[in-house]
């Protein structure tokens, strides 16, 4: 009879979760002088992704997409992670909320 071993199964449990995370594709956006660039972000549809935004401003902004049904504050100097998706093909309008006049951008699912 097969014996597996618990401490084995829980180490497995608890990694599981980081291998499927580690898949997702990554893809950035700076913010500099309260504008996101790039301002156009072209994603592959259907498939989950890591949204990596850094701040490289020294005042905070915030990621907000109601589309997306995201709203994120990213303090000035950091870097924060939002997960997305999976996305149908489309248009996906954000902006940051404290500089709304020059803080503009859409993700492109495709």
């Amino acid at each position: 009879m097969l014996s597996i071993r618990p401490a084995l199964v829980c180490a497995a449990l608890l990694v599981l979760p980081f291998a499927t995370q580690a898949a997702d594709p990554e893809f950035s956006i700076l913010i500099r002088n309260h504008k996101f660039d790039p301002a156009e972000l072209h994603v592959p549809a259907g498939q989950k992704i890591k949204l990596v935004v850094r701040n490289e401003d020294k005042t905070a902004e915030e990621f907000e997409s109601k589309p997306l049904k995201r709203e994120k504050i990213i303090q000035g100097g950091t870097t924060v992670i939002i997960a997305l998706g999976p996305l149908k093909p489309g248009s996906y309008p954000f902006a940051g909320e404290y500089h709304e006049d020059s803080a503009k951008g859409v993700i492109i699912a495709e």
